[in-house]
């Protein structure tokens, strides 16, 4: 390695990296504190990867006699008129300007803060060029807030060729910090780094993969996307923009799946004759196909000497729950204990309900009855008696509880295991990484790892979001589980179709079934608009103003009072008392309650198999993942489920759009697609619960599949041969800029 000290020279030779500056360096304070402020950017690097949403086109230069509608156009002429109006009771403002150029007339018009701006300069007798979407109003053509250059008196024809032709970036804005200001910001921000020749710019890609994949270096890059002369610069700019996002995130997993494999654990293996074989033994139906394979998966994983961290994904009801206990008892049989980690308090009761009934007297170790191999099964959760609790803490600090269920409450400090085994996430996107990590840290040894998702999981995002785990898929429901129909009910266009849902929900009631009612809010909240659903609605209403979202208090009364009149009908949200919520669980799977009035506390794991028919109030306010959840809590049994979408939202609406996809296909894989592609790339990196901005800016999971399974490739070689990137310090230092340590954390968060 005789190059390493001169690698070292240079490096101490090299400037900073210019991309690193503080804005208000090259900005000004005044600038730089909006952009900050407002659009969270704060270096040079940041505002340079504040890349357009899209580009307007000037347009060939047009004559005012020739304009054609709907199309981009650049005219050439001189202000006729420029007379300011108000409207709205002299609230609002409205600038019209008159251009001619002795072919034809135009009016231009702009609205709000600009107008006073505008109309200083668009003075009777200027001269310009003017480029936008000619539109008609009022029988005459107008342009719209176009963009404008004023010409001098000595302007050729060359300023003119150049005006027209160019594309104008258009940035996502902010009120105070509108597209062209920020415009001339990028403009101050690349002339001040071209002028210093790009010195010091760190490139993150090696340059054997861009040339492999022939693609331009960082400034080009930068340079082309911000001022591109073509749709062929912007292309080639976004390609390899995306190759860095990808890349890079792909380092940063490989790098952690290399550091976790290394790490010892110990092996679990079931024995012959244990706790599994008798639990196999005594199950009343034979597993899946899909089951039995990744049970294998799984357990080659637990006995190897390194942790196992993998990823179970599955469509709602195809038997994760099965796979995770079979697993939880191999650990048990070799000596450990397995801890299954829940979002929610229902959710936690109801696994350790149901698997305690799985089990049966295996379930009762120590007890009276309790079968040979039997172990002890516990829960932990924050809400329990102090008894109760220290009587848990107990069975898991000696060990005579094999299997713990519970949610947060698992990872206080006061929480000791005799020697934790394995670790069960269920609902990963419920928890942050460093949750997750603090049960594993509870282990002697580091644990080995299973994470949980109902919600289908498209590959390229399994690979961007877990790209530190193995995946296993379960997409085969076992015997005997019915299918659902699923309709959209127009509540406003069709108020019948709503009359026949309730008399749909009394006829199951009368036929011995029972049926779930969700809303997306519980109803009395201070602030009663902001509480819809996870996916939220699209904003449409036929009225402008939208109505608060449905809540569950006030439907649980006006249903009770009419058309569900004489049913037994409940509540369930999660403001309740833990023992309320529970007792009012037990009621429902007792049969002892007809139709549960509830939040989407019911999305996740509750198991109520002669429950046959789930309503969803307002269910244009979820998304398509949660309403593909909902819906499996129905159909759970021998009996056809039937899932109802209720909504308001007008035909032809994307709301009604996403409806319609739900209620066409039972297929999560597809849905997730669907869904994934109408959210912004940053909410697959769980950008919320990291507190983050989210590193995909230009690269979409969905349609960059080639770019995501390359960069992955390339990734895990690189990492390979240099675990600490040592021989390319340009991507050690982009790693080190986009994950400062914690970030790292939050990267296989979805």
């Amino acid at each position: 390695m005789g190059d390493v000290p001169a690698l070292e020279e240079t490096e101490t030779e090299t400037p900073k990296d210019p991309l690193t500056e503080p804005l208000r360096k090259v900005l000004g304070g005044t600038t730089a504190k909006v952009m900050a402020e407002h659009l969270d950017l704060h270096t040079v690097g940041d505002l340079l990867h504040h890349y357009p949403r899209r580009y307007a086109e000037r347009g060939e230069l047009t004559r005012l006699a020739d304009l054609p509608l709907d199309e981009h156009v650049t005219v050439v002429a001189q202000v006729a008129d420029a007379r300011v109006h108000t409207f709205n009771q002299g609230r609002g403002k409205r600038l019209e300007v008159t251009l001619t150029d002795g072919s034809g007339r135009l009016q231009i018009v702009f609205f709000g803060r600009s107008v006073h701006h505008h109309h200083r300069e668009l003075l009777p007798g200027r001269r310009g060029m003017f480029a936008g979407k000619v539109g008609v109003f009022n029988r005459k053509l107008q342009l719209s807030h176009p963009a404008y250059e004023l010409l001098g008196a000595d302007s050729g024809r060359e300023a003119v060729d150049a005006f027209a032709g160019k594309l104008i970036p258009l940035y996502p804005a902010c009120k105070q910090l509108e597209s062209w200001k920020i415009a001339k910001a990028v403009a101050t921000v690349l002339e001040s780094l071209k002028a210093t020749g790009w010195a010091g710019i760190a490139d993150p890609l090696p340059a054997a993969l861009r040339e492999e994949y022939g693609l331009p270096t960082l400034p080009e890059a930068l340079e082309k996307v911000h001022r591109p002369r073509s749709k062929a610069d912007v292309e080639r700019a976004r390609s390899r923009l995306k190759w860095d996002e990808a890349f890079v995130l792909q380092v940063a997993l490989a790098r952690r799946r290399l550091a976790e494999s290394q790490l010892p654990a110990v092996p679990r293996r079931p024995r012959e004759g244990g706790l599994l074989d008798a639990f196999d033994a005594r199950l009343p139906f034979t597993l899946t196909e899909g089951q039995r394979t990744v049970s294998r998966e799984i357990f080659d994983d637990l006995a190897s000497e390194h942790p196992m961290h993998r990823l179970l994904q599955g469509e709602v009801g195809s038997g994760k729950t099965l796979v995770a206990l079979r697993a939880m008892l191999a650990v048990v049989d070799a000596g450990g204990q397995a801890a299954m980690l829940a979002p929610t308090e229902v959710l936690a009761q109801q696994h350790h309900r149901s698997i305690t009934e799985m089990m049966g007297e295996l379930a009762e170790g120590g007890m009276l009855g309790g079968a040979e191999h039997a172990t002890r099964v516990v829960l932990l959760t924050g809400s329990m008696g102090a008894a109760a609790r220290r009587r848990a803490l107990l069975d898991l600090a000696t060990g005579e509880a094999g299997i713990v269920i519970g949610t947060h409450a698992l990872i206080e400090d006061k929480v000791q295991f005799h020697d934790l085994g394995l670790v069960v996430v269920d609902e990963q996107h419920r928890f942050g990484v460093e949750q997750r990590d603090a049960l594993r840290s509870k282990g002697r040894r580091p644990p080995h790892l299973l994470v949980m998702t109902a919600t289908p999981i498209p590959r390229t995002v399994a690979m961007t979001v877990f790209g530190d785990l193995e995946t296993s898929v379960l997409d085969q429901l076992p015997a005997g589980r019915s299918p659902i129909a699923s309709h959209v009910v127009p509540a406003r266009e069709k108020p019948h179709f709503l009359t026949r849902a309730w008399e749909r929900v009394r006829e199951e009631v009368a036929a011995g079934h029972q049926a779930y009612v969700v809303c997306p809010r519980i109803g009395d909240e201070e602030e009663p608009a902001g509480a819809s659903g996870k996916g939220g609605g699209d904003g449409e209403g036929a009225d402008g103003e939208r109505r608060p979202p449905l809540a569950v208090l006030d439907v649980a009364d006006q249903l009770a009072d009419g058309p569900l009149k004489g049913l037994r009908v409940a509540v369930l949200h999660g403001r309740m008392q833990p023992d309320a919520k529970d007792d009012v669980m037990r009621r429902f799977a007792a049969g002892e309650v007809d139709v549960l009035v509830a939040t989407t506390v019911v999305e996740v794991g509750v198991n109520v198999p002669n429950a046959t028919v789930m309503v969803i109030m307002d269910a244009d306010r979820f998304g398509v993942s949660q309403l593909h959840q909902l819906r499996g809590r129905v159909g759970r049994g021998s009996a056809p489920g039937l899932c109802l979408l209720v909504s308001e939202a007008p035909e032809g609406s994307p709301a009604r759009a996403r409806l319609a996809a739900v209620a066409g296909t039972l297929d999560g894989f597809e849905l997730s697609r669907i869904d994934l592609e109408q959210r912004r790339e940053g909410d697959v990196l769980g950008q919320a619960q990291s507190g983050t901005r989210s590193s995909l800016r230009m690269l979409a999971v969905i349609d960059d599949e080639e770019v995501i399974v390359a960069a992955r490739t390339r990734a895990t070689e690189i990492v390979a041969a240099d675990p600490e990137l040592e021989r390319l310090p340009e991507l050690r230092a982009a790693l080190d800029a986009l994950l400062d340590e914690e970030r790292e954390e939050y990267l296989e968060k979805g």
